[in-house]
């Protein structure tokens, strides 16, 4: 069963096509029941299923990049212990069953978890899956000369052990009342140990062949891989459920942007599926009127944010200095001072930034965790309010000063800033809007936007990243897999700043540091589920919103479109949007 009923909100504005498609919150007596129907014999031509990323995927290993496009296009591969589905509920995948406190698989002191490992189960090149995969996969992610992106979800971990061919026991150095960081969900699949043995510490990313061709136990394998263009891929013949997958040959295509991507599915029907839809609300409705399509939505905790660098991004400083904090000398010029801060998300209206490019698959946030309700912090509700009038007041009392161009300086330094995003019809909208009420409170703003597959694309090499972050601000939208927030907030520690000692793989990409939020992150690692540590996860957003690190601006949908006759898509914001892809028919 899914929930496919509608927040009240899309009742008002969306056309049917785009309500029935909803996924929202809803009561019991508002759920529809959707049980697939037998799965209609096919062409062999026509077992070829078509999808489009208009992001371009870079690197087909999910530890070598933080990108959602390369976690989600390798699921398709390369699977984990156990997935999140389309409500947030953990199931197995390699694993026999979710190891709890119930069935003995989580000790007693939280100290440890024993995974069992499904024994039917072989790689795609016919050598057996075994625990040696899993304690392979964890050295890989831990070694201490590796940039790991999905390093969070191993933290605490003191060793990965095989107990046999198929148990393999994770032990942590505290007690881990959430101990399903490694191996759990799409961000941290497990590796084949014998492809990827030479690939350790430094020699990851010079491993082209292993990175662009993982071996797996997914449904699909990988025949041909142009990095930032194109992945052919044909069915595992030796995956272990029988007649899966349904589609025999797979293309998933990336570039382009994301209008088009929904023209080709909703108008043209070239594509059956398209990913990341972040298009006007008008747009979508004018191409669901030539009926090939819908688009199919649901909330999780995706957040569209504001990144205020609290490092100096001079060009003039080179690269070994931009970014970096190097032990506090490279400060930022003005965004340091938290009352700039403080106006620039004060002067933000984010109705307007909802109404003109979202409608429905956005809401107000004044979190950076919007979700499950028992996490969301109730402490920022006015950022609900735009107060330009405020901002000006903070502004002048803290000495910035207009001049004679309605520019603010102190002490020589204008508050002139560089603004950087994506490449994206909606996001370019977001950022004349806002540049205009920055405008108001006296702060210049340049727009620079940089094409999607390579601003996320995680190249070190490349000065266009966002984790390279060679602006003052950057906008992009970021969220966590499953219902808890522990590892996503783990990212944001004052040592997990990108920088070339982890090959830009950090997730702080504010620079932003607190050594409250800092001891609060092994605060939560060891509080058990209930009030204190809801309470806990509320504090660090509100020390991350407060500080004006990030500032969260929409709470989006995870929107995307297939086509009519694709049956089986059940959309998780929760995971990869591929977690089932196996199911998928016509």
């Amino acid at each position: 069963m899914s929930h496919q009923c509608p927040h009240p909100m899309f009742r008002k504005t969306v056309p049917t096509a785009l309500l029935l498609a909803a996924v929202a919150a809803c009561s019991p007596d508002e759920i529809v029941e959707s049980v697939p129907g037998p799965v209609e014999p096919a062409s062999e031509e026509n077992r070829h299923v078509n999808i489009l990323y208009w992001q371009a995927v870079a690197i087909l290993n999910p530890y070598l990049s933080g990108g959602t496009k390369e976690v989600e296009a390798s699921s398709m591969v390369i699977e984990p212990l156990a997935n999140y589905d389309d409500r947030g509920e953990m199931v197995p995948v390699l694993a026999v069953e979710i190891p709890t406190l119930e069935n003995g698989g989580v000790s007693e002191d939280l100290r440890s978890i024993t995974w069992k490992l499904k024994r039917d189960v072989v790689w795609s090149d016919g050598t057996p899956f075994t625990s040696r995969d899993v304690v392979f996969t964890g050295e890989y992610c831990l070694h201490e000369q590796m940039g790991c992106s999905p390093d969070a979800s191993f933290t605490e971990v003191e060793t990965i052990e095989a107990l046999d061919d198929f148990t393999v026991r994770v032990v942590f150095s505290v007690p881990k009342p959430f101990p399903y960081g490694p191996f759990v969900g799409a961000v941290t699949p497990i590796l084949q140990h014998q492809q990827f043995k030479d690939c350790l510490g430094a020699r990851a990313a010079e491993c082209t062949v292993e990175n662009f061709g993982p071996i797996g136990t997914g449904p699909f394998k990988v025949d041909e891989f142009r990095a930032g263009d194109v992945i052919s891929l044909s069915a595992n013949e030796r995956y272990r459920e029988p007649g899966k997958p349904w589609f025999k040959t797979a293309t998933l295509k990336g570039g382009g942007e994301a209008a088009s991507a929904a023209r080709a599915v909703l108008e043209t029907g070239e594509y059956d599926y398209a990913w990341n839809l972040q298009v006007e609300p008008e747009v979508l409705e004018r191409m669901m009127a030539a009926g090939r399509g819908e688009v199919v939505v649901g909330f999780g905790t995706n957040v569209e944010r504001l990144v205020i660098n609290q490092t100096n991004a001079d060009s003039t400083l080179g690269p070994e200095r931009r970014s970096l904090y190097l032990d506090g000398s490279n400060p930022h010029p003005f965004l340091s001072d938290p009352v700039v801060r403080r106006a620039l998300a004060l002067a933000i209206d984010r109705d307007v930034l909802i109404e003109t490019g979202y409608g429905p698959t956005g809401r107000v946030t004044c979190n950076i965790v919007p979700a499950p309700a028992e996490f969301a912090s109730a402490a920022n509700e006015s950022c609900r309010v735009a107060d330009s009038d405020e901002a000006n007041r903070i502004l002048d009392e803290a000495g910035w000063a207009r001049g004679e161009d309605g520019v603010r300086s102190k002490d020589g330094v204008r508050l002139s800033l560089l603004y950087q995003t994506s490449t994206n019809s909606v996001r370019q909208g977001t950022q004349a809007l806002i540049k205009q009420m920055w405008q108001e409170i006296g702060v210049e703003t340049e727009l620079r936007n940089v094409d999607a597959g390579v601003f996320f694309g995680g190249d070190p090499a490349s000065p266009d990243t966002y984790q390279k972050f060679y602006a003052d601000v950057e906008m992009y939208t970021s969220n966590f897999q499953g219902t808890d927030p522990e590892l996503y907030m783990a990212a944001w520690t004052c040592d997990n700043a990108p920088g070339p000692d982890n090959q830009w793989l950090g997730t702080n990409m504010s620079r932003g540091c607190s050594a409250e939020f800092d001891g609060l992150v092994e605060r939560l690692a060891a509080t058990p589920y209930g009030e204190e540590r809801y309470e806990i996860a509320k504090r660090m957003n509100d020390i991350v919103v407060q500080n004006h690190y990030l500032i969260p601006l929409i709470w989006r949908a995870t929107a995307s479109a297939r086509s009519k006759e694709l049956k089986g898509v059940r959309i998780n914001p929760w995971d990869s949007e591929l977690w089932n892809i196996e199911d998928w028919h016509r």
